[in-house]
């Protein structure tokens, strides 16, 4: 038998039967599950989202990633009558080209004019293995809003429909307000008014950042030692508001608990000379075990997919053989995983 690497993919990995993979969101946002682990006491405890105001103190933080998901997925088809998919990696900006992925693309070469649903047209452009696209009778921004469509991700399957009403409005946190990202920040899916406000009650200030998740957030671990992967560069804004709560927070003995994985890269890569730095930055941190948190006393997030660079976070935040622990008992107990699933704190 292969002895493990030190850091390897294996150590990683987990079962998951597929029924636990959640297809449709709970019936209200704060009905999820949510799994409760104390690294100190190493303990875990089962109970109901709705249940999270009570494990926050008063003097405590809560951050929150306010990215807006956009229609990111367009339909088109080309003068052959084939079907191709356009997915933006980034909000559409006037006048320049947008990075995007195309499939299929293989019979694409250098440029090529595609139909949307009601005759206007895009330009796609190939150069190598990269795409762009831009709108020609229509700007690629109006289109996106006219004819773009939820990115769901490949696990959660709706048919030749594609999604639909629903995920147009549960693929969104309810504090949604900056557009750009093409995944939602799911750990946020949970969060409803109802939630906020007791935690608000509760003597807990909220702050929030901007990170637009992208494709590359979710890109497979392909090397068995995982210190060889490299993330993608995301953008990222931290408000001088937030920097300042932060700063607060911490003097007076209270924690900062990040609401998500992008949070915490966010402000993992904003933290420079004992504070976290207001403005905007771009992050190519890759948090996996052995790393040392500077900001972030406290989790919440959803179940990952094995092997993916968001799991090896929650491991080097929690510990890797107490957080598989976790999932092993989460899937005893038939939590639902994923996007539309249910959620972790971790103190």
């Amino acid at each position: 038998m292969t002895p493990k690497l030190p850091l390897s993919l294996e150590m990683f990995d987990y079962s998951l039967p597929e029924k636990l993979i959640a297809q449709r969101p709970a019936d209200l946002r704060s009905a999820s599950k949510l799994l409760r682990l104390d690294r100190k006491g190493m303990s875990i405890e089962h109970h109901n989202f709705s249940k999270l105001p009570d494990f926050l103190r008063e003097g405590d933080l809560l951050v929150l990633n306010d990215t807006k998901v956009f229609p990111a997925r367009l339909m088109a088809r080309r003068s052959t009558g084939g079907v191709v998919e356009i997915f933006l990696l980034k909000f559409p900006v006037e006048g320049e080209d947008t990075p995007c992925l195309v499939r299929p693309g293989r019979k694409i070469r250098g440029e090529e004019r595609l139909l949307l649903e009601n005759g206007t047209t895009l330009l796609v452009r190939r150069r190598k293995h990269l795409f762009t696209v831009n709108g020609e009778d229509i700007s690629l921004s109006e289109a996106v809003l006219k004819f773009g469509h939820v990115p769901l991700p490949p696990y959660i399957r709706r048919g030749t429909d594609g999604p639909d009403e629903a995920d147009l409005k549960r693929y969104q946190t309810v504090y949604a307000s900056e557009p750009g990202a093409v995944a939602a920040p799911t750990a946020g899916l949970h969060f409803d008014e109802g939630v906020l406000g007791l935690i608000r009650e509760k003597g807990v200030s909220i702050g929030k950042v901007t990170l637009h998740v992208g494709p590359g957030t979710f890109r497979p671990v392909r090397t068995r030692n995982i210190t060889e992967h490299r993330m993608d560069e995301e953008s990222y804004t931290v408000s001088s508001d937030t920097a300042k709560l932060i700063e607060e927070v911490k003097k007076g003995g209270g924690r900062v608990v990040a609401v998500g994985t992008t949070v915490v890269r966010t402000l993992e890569s904003a933290f420079y000379n004992q504070g976290v730095r207001a403005g905007e930055g771009t992050s190519e941190l890759f948090i996996y075990p052995g790393y040392r948190f500077s900001v972030v006393d406290a989790l919440v997030t959803n179940f990952h997919l094995p092997g993916s660079t968001l799991l090896m976070l929650v491991c080097a935040f929690a510990g890797t053989d107490f957080v598989m622990k976790a999932y092993r008992e989460a899937v005893k107990q038939n939590y639902r995983f994923y996007s539309y699933g249910d959620a972790m704190f971790i103190e």
